[in-house]
């Protein structure tokens, strides 16, 4: 029997190319037919995530689908420099920014040329845990037996609900996230940097291509109902103009130019999980933890889970212990990092997420 490892997203993967990487048979199960969500995002990997991947030799696939980030600008609402900072590592060494979608399909591709097997439109329902082993079952009817199951299934996760079904629900961080792209102009390009903004009532940044189209993101205030269903772009479009029109800053004209490709959604948190795992079943990245987008950090934090995880179960000789140990090595570590997230401190010291390093030789100890 080998790991069953439930969402195709980031965090399930990369954590199945780990585990195959220590000598584990691992099946991905999807909920999706195409294999994640929020696609229509964008993100930035920072260094911590891309030690993460380099560590079990997956960084190149991003490398050549990205463009560098190599810095942050904070700018006054009158368009003033008030501080920049570039980033220690510039270049394939430093953060890359792409889309989810590129993401997603760069690292499955990864994933499939190392042998793991994927398996999409498995919405797992329940789990059956024994002495010898786990039996996922799927809301299609169909079942998967494997020797452990690994809940990285997001903010919504089932595994959560079944190693605790008194676990706390997700939090609304009283945000939405708004993200789009344009390829118009009239406005500052920034090649690489993120350029951030606060105006009156909500905050903005946004980071230019290689190729000139820009990258944006607005983080506003949720209004009453947003969280009711989901929004057309042309509606994520409007709730972005607004919170920016008649502000100096080049957000509204940024919004303005862009087209059909913006989408939106309601912000939460997931601050601590009570329990990370039970018996044979285990959590890893937003199943576990979530963060307010402020840090962007998400990603980065679930691709350390996915590597430390696998060290353990490859350096431990029980699955409790391994387990234990994983758990103690990231609680207090993604905790932190929710917590100064929740702060809005996009800006604040960084070096303790930013430096972390993975040894992927070093044997994990009790």
């Amino acid at each position: 029997m080998g790991i069953l490892v439930i969402g195709g997203g980031i965090a399930g993967t990369v954590t199945a190319m780990a585990l195959r990487q220590v000598g584990f048979d691992v099946g991905v199960y999807e909920a999706y037919e195409s294999g994640g969500e929020d696609k229509g995002a964008f993100l930035t990997i920072m260094h911590n995530g891309m030690d993460a991947l380099r560590a079990i030799g997956a960084d190149r696939p991003v490398v050549e689908n990205s463009f560098a980030a190599t810095g942050v600008e904070l700018v006054s609402p009158d368009n003033q420099v008030l501080r920049a900072r570039a980033f220690d590592k510039l270049g394939p060494d430093g953060p890359r920014t792409l889309t989810r979608s590129v993401l997603y399909r760069v690292l499955q591709e990864e994933a499939r040329r190392r042998g793991v097997s994927f398996y999409p439109g498995k919405r797992l329902v329940s789990a059956d845990v024994s002495s010898g082993g786990v039996v996922a079952r799927f809301a299609n009817g169909g079942s998967a037996e494997g020797e452990l199951l690994v809940g990285a299934d997001g903010l919504r996760s089932v595994v959560r609900t079944l190693i605790d079904p008194d676990a706390l629900e997700p939090r609304s961080t009283g945000l939405n996230v708004v993200y789009g792209y344009t390829r118009g102009g009239g406005f500052p390009l920034a090649p690489g940097i993120y350029r951030m903004v606060q105006g009156r009532n909500a905050a903005f940044g946004y980071t230019s291509a290689p190729d000139e189209s820009t990258y944006w993101f607005a983080r506003l205030p949720a209004a009453d109902g947003d969280r009711d269903g989901p929004l057309t772009a042309d509606r994520w479009r409007e709730q972005a103009f607004a919170a920016f029109e008649g502000e100096p800053i080049p957000a509204a004209d940024i919004i303005a130019s862009t087209g059909d490709e913006v989408f939106g959604g309601h912000s939460y948190e997931v601050p601590s999980t009570r329990l990370w795992w039970r018996e044979r079943l285990v959590l890893v990245g937003d199943a576990a933890h979530a963060a307010s987008p402020a840090a962007g950090q998400g990603a980065s934090m679930a691709l350390e889970d996915s590597v430390v995880l696998a060290q353990c179960l490859r350096d431990l000789p029980d699955t409790a212990g391994a387990f234990a140990a994983y758990e103690g090595l990231r609680r207090g570590r993604v905790e932190r990092l929710v917590a100064a997230s929740g702060g809005r401190d996009a800006d604040g010291e960084r070096g303790w997420l930013y430096n972390h390093h993975i040894d992927w030789d070093a044997r994990v100890l009790v």
